[in-house]
């Protein structure tokens, strides 16, 4: 897609995908195989975010986690994710889709157990700072008002 193109309707496979890992070590190859395509963003879309994101089989959409400030919401495209929340696995198919309010401290994340690609949609609003929890990996992220990331044992001691 060129920057002259401004149309609001585009093919959001034609974006480029975006492979990261933003946790410190020894958290940092915990998200091989993932791969995000941020739909928002192109068309200037601030108040919230939206993600088209890819599993490969035996990769993980995050260490399980949940947000302080931020609601999330996910829609199964493509595949049988497992939701992994404090509840317990279920597996997922296409056309459901889940909710974590802020606040909650309902840990979740998507596993793709499967051995096809899986695609879901995530979207969240953008807060101005919070704080997301990993409660099976001892460890905070701080994101500040201006967007800067660190990250913390949950005693407070850095990474």
């Amino acid at each position: 897609m060129s920057d002259t193109d401004k149309s609001p309707a585009f093919d959001p496979l034609a974006l480029p995908a975006i492979e990261g890992n933003p946790y410190p070590p020894p958290h940092n190859t915990a998200l091989a195989g993932r791969s995000r395509r941020a739909l928002g963003d192109p068309r200037g879309l601030t108040h919230y975010g939206v993600n088209l994101t890819e599993l490969a089989p035996g990769s993980v959409s995050a260490l399980r986690h949940w947000h302080s400030a931020e609601d999330e919401f996910i829609y199964i495209t493509e595949g049988t994710p497992t939701l992994v929340t404090d509840a317990g696995d279920q597996v997922l198919a296409p056309g459901m889709c889940a909710c974590f309010p802020a606040g909650s401290g309902d840990g979740h994340r998507l596993e793709n157990r499967s051995d096809a690609v899986v695609r879901y949609l995530e979207v969240g609003n953008r807060s101005a700072g919070e704080d997301v929890h990993y409660p099976d990996s001892d460890m905070v992220m701080r994101k500040s008002a201006d967007g800067t990331r660190s990250f913390e044992h949950a005693d407070g001691t850095p990474y």
